[in-house]
């Protein structure tokens, strides 16, 4: 059975993240999105409240699970048996930074490959970063995430739509 792991912050999950999950999902037979618990920053949603956000976007996708971990991807992989990290591509410049950690990923655990997809055009320029910036100004962010992160993003900012 092929085991495969999305991490990443998701602060919050966009459709480009969607995206790669379904599209992962069809490819291995068991998906974890799993969210960093990175205690260097400062999060939008808590871990948990990202954790549940994810649950209930793919809650229609049966091989897909969600969890949190903290420390090192390489670790968590051998802790679930995971054999293939996930990470999404939108540009050139995001190559280089993912490809430097993948190649460290191998040397820490030689079983364990990382898989790159590329994103759909459609969401080559979205970051969960943009659309925390988006909303915080009260920017349109409906193009960005599902409707009820929309308002949770919106609710977090103090932002009335």
């Amino acid at each position: 059975m092929e085991s495969a792991i999305y991490p990443g912050s998701f602060d919050p999950v966009t459709y480009g993240h969607i995206d790669i999950i379904k599209r992962a999902a069809d490819i291995f037979d068991r998906l974890t999105v799993s969210v960093l618990n990175n205690r260097v920053k400062t999060s939008l949603f808590s871990v948990e409240e990202r954790v549940n956000i994810i649950k209930e976007v793919t809650k229609d996708i049966p091989n897909v699970s969600v969890a949190s971990y903290d420390g090192l991807l390489i670790d968590y992989c051998k802790q679930t048996n995971a054999n293939v990290i996930i990470r999404g591509l939108r540009a050139i410049t995001d190559f280089e930074y993912e490809l430097q950690m993948a190649q460290t990923n191998r040397k820490l655990g030689e079983d364990v490959d990382t898989i790159f997809l590329t994103t759909s055009l459609e969401y080559a320029y979205l970051s969960s970063s943009t659309v925390r910036e988006v909303a915080s100004f009260g920017g349109d962010i409906s193009k960005f995430v599902p409707p009820f992160i929309a308002d949770m993003v919106y609710e977090r900012y103090g932002v009335v739509r």
